[in-house]
């Protein structure tokens, strides 16, 4: 009886570190634009826009879904960015930008000030085609 009651605590533990751990699905932004709904913002971006890529490493990160996917989700949302991936367990971000109003220092500030100002850093900044 006691192996059966242990096991069962054991279950109930695993089932919630796994519900916790369960990252957030949202779904995309509901934008109104002239009465009509759209379910995601489509960046369009200038014919003579010229794309890099930046990658570097971001120290200061506690987890996924607090850290790495809030920092992946405000580059993303950056003007002139196309694309942003945040890896925690590399200490990873990739960006693909519009060099004509990206910088790689506008990138920078948007990690560093993402959490209270003192969280994150970026090293080994990387830019280029």
């Amino acid at each position: 009886m006691k192996l059966i009651k242990n096991i069962s605590l054991l279950l109930v533990a695993s089932l919630t570190l796994f519900a916790s751990c369960k990252e957030n699905k949202q779904e995309p932004e509901v934008v109104t634009v002239n009465n009509t709904v759209a379910k995601e913002k489509t960046k369009v971006f200038a014919d003579n826009a010229q794309f890099s890529k930046a990658e570097f490493t971001i120290k200061g990160m506690t987890c996924q879904i607090g850290c790495a996917a809030t920092i992946e989700k405000k580059l993303a949302k950056m003007e002139g960015v196309k694309s942003a991936t945040v890896s925690f367990d590399k200490e990873l971000a990739i960006v693909e930008y519009d060099t004509n109003s990206v910088t790689t220092e506008d990138l920078t500030n948007t990690v560093t000030s993402a959490a209270a100002g003192d969280t994150y850093t970026v090293e080994n900044m990387k830019a280029g085609e």
